[in-house]
C-alpha cells in the first residue's frame, strides 16, 4: 500500500468506524463512514487517498490533496508549532513543515512552495521548503523547442524560478513574461536553452518563426474583427498589449514587424490598420 499516494483498494470488510479497503497484498486500510459511498458492496473497488492520522496510522479518503507524495505545490501554512509548521494539505490531517526542511521561518498564513514526500525514517508524509534538491541534475534530456509543463516555484532577482515536468529546475526572465504569475501557477512553456552547466532556460512562448507566424496571424483576425483599425503602436505599454493580444510587447514587435514586410498592414502614428 502506497502511502500519500491515490489508488484502487478492494473493500474487504464493514465495521462500526466505516469500511476496511485491501490492497493485492492483504494490507487493510480504514474508509470512515465520511466518505464511504451510499453504495458500497464487498469486492468493490474504490479509488482512494492513503496517509496516516494523529496515530500515524494509515487511513484513506475519497478527496485528493492538493499534491501527493512525489509532487510539488504552493500550500498556505495553518500553525506554526514546536514540531513544525503545519500546512493545508486538502485532506483533514495538516501536512507537517519540520523545522529541518524549512528555509526559512514560516508565519501563519504565509505561502510555501514545497515538495510532498514519505520520511523513509518514520513513513509519514511531510513537506520539504528545500525543493530544489528533489530536482534531477541531469537535464541532457531536455532539448531546446521541446514543449514543457511548469510550475511556478519562487523569484530570483532574474526572473522566476520553475520546475519542469515535475523533475528539472528553470529559470523563467522576466522579460519574456507577459501576463500576471503566482508562486504555484501551472503554465505551459518551452525550453529556451540548456546550458553547459546543466542550468535550463524556459520561456512561455514557442522561440523562432513559427511562433511569430502564429501570432502574427492572430493579430490580422482582430484586426479584421475591429473594423481594420487598433490603436497600438511600438510605443503603447507593455500592459496594454497584453490586455489586446494576451502576448508581450517583444512579442508583438516581432508579429507586427512580419505583417508590415509582407504589406499586410499600414502603420501610422497612433496605430496599425488594414493595408
Amino acid at each position: 500500500m502506497q502511502i500519500g499516494k491515490t489508488q484502487i483498494l478492494k473493500v474487504r470488510r464493514h465495521a462500526e468506524a466505516g469500511v476496511y479497503l485491501a490492497d493485492t497484498e492483504g494490507a487493510e486500510v480504514l474508509l470512515p463512514n465520511r466518505y464511504v459511498p451510499e453504495v458500497c458492496r464487498v469486492g468493490d473497488e474504490v479509488e482512494v487517498f492513503v496517509y496516516t492520522d494523529g496515530e500515524d496510522r494509515p487511513i484513506a479518503a475519497t478527496v485528493k490533496p492538493y499534491a501527493e507524495a512525489g509532487e510539488f505545490a504552493c500550500m498556505k501554512v495553518k500553525q506554526v508549532t514546536n514540531f513544525g509548521a503545519f500546512l493545508d494539505w486538502g485532506v483533514m490531517k495538516d501536512l507537517l513543515l519540520p523545522f529541518s526542511e524549512q528555509n526559512r521561518e514560516p508565519q501563519e498564513g504565509d505561502s510555501v512552495f514545497v515538495y510532498v514526500y514519505e520520511d523513509g525514517v518514520t513513513h509519514r508524509v511531510v513537506a520539504s521548503a528545500k525543493w530544489e534538491k528533489f530536482t534531477e541534475k541531469d537535464t541532457s534530456a531536455l532539448k531546446a523547442g521541446q514543449k514543457v509543463q511548469l510550475i511556478i516555484a519562487g523569484k530570483t532577482e532574474l526572473g522566476y524560478k520553475t520546475v519542469i515536468d515535475s523533475k528539472y529546475r528553470g529559470l523563467l526572465f522576466f522579460s519574456d513574461v507577459f501576463r500576471p504569475l503566482s508562486i504555484g501557477d501551472k503554465v505551459e512553456g518551452y525550453i529556451e536553452k540548456v546550458r553547459e552547466d546543466g542550468k535550463v532556460d524556459v520561456r512561455l512562448k514557442k522561440n523562432g518563426y513559427d511562433s511569430v507566424s502564429s501570432e502574427a496571424e492572430a493579430i490580422l483576425s482582430k484586426l479584421k474583427a475591429e473594423g481594420g483599425f487598433i490603436p497600438t503602436t511600438d510605443k503603447t505599454e507593455p500592459e496594454k498589449i497584453y490586455a489586446i493580444y494576451g502576448i508581450s510587447k517583444k512579442t508583438y514587435k516581432k508579429a507586427v514587424g512580419d505583417l508590415y514586410k509582407r504589406h499586410l498592414i499600414t502603420l501610422t502614428p497612433i496605430g496599425i490598420k488594414l493595408s
